[in-house]
């Protein structure tokens, strides 16, 4: 029998990650849950999880900042980002930076725990409707045009705009 995989989760909010903590714990080891950037790359470095289960935005630059801080490091582990975002623009930015992965956190947790673990089997897993943007963004096609304006918007700004563009307050 082979030893249990080890994650690491990563997100700003506390008690998301006691829920996924409590809901994952049963088949995977959790060695950690943290909540800030500077947290997860002293974690993973410190830890050396299998797999990093990793919001994409959080103060100090995001999964993004931390997969960007590690993976030349420690080539080994794994990144999964598990967002409630399912724009383009973060689906596909994480993925340049290294991550195996996009699931929102609509996922079961019974599917979670199946992505973590062909995640850590080698497998990319995406949530059904975010694999087209992947497949999009690596098939050569051009961009679709941006808006310089939205280009100069700081990344804060940019996600109240996201916010707005799905209707929340």
């Amino acid at each position: 029998m082979s030893p249990p995989i080890r994650v690491l989760i990563v997100d700003d909010h506390e008690l998301f990650r006691s829920g996924v903590r409590s809901e994952l714990k049963r088949g995977l080891e959790i060695v950690g849950a943290v909540g800030t950037v500077p947290e997860a790359i002293e974690s993973v470095r410190s830890t050396r999880p299998d797999v990093v289960l990793l919001d994409v935005h959080m103060p100090g630059g995001g999964g993004v900042a931390v997969i960007e801080a590690v993976l030349k490091e420690l080539p080994a582990t794994r990144f999964l980002a598990l967002s409630v975002s399912d724009a383009a623009e973060d689906v596909i930015g994480v993925i340049r930076a290294g991550a195996r992965g996009y699931v929102t956190k609509s996922i079961s947790p019974e599917d979670l725990a199946s992505a973590v673990q062909r995640v850590h089997d080698g497998d990319a897993v995406f949530s059904p409707r975010l694999a087209g943007f992947v497949l999009d963004a690596f098939n050569g096609a051009p961009p679709a045009a941006v808006d310089p304006e939205v280009d100069l918007l700081s990344p804060r700004e940019r996600e109240v705009l996201r916010h707005i563009a799905r209707g929340y307050t």
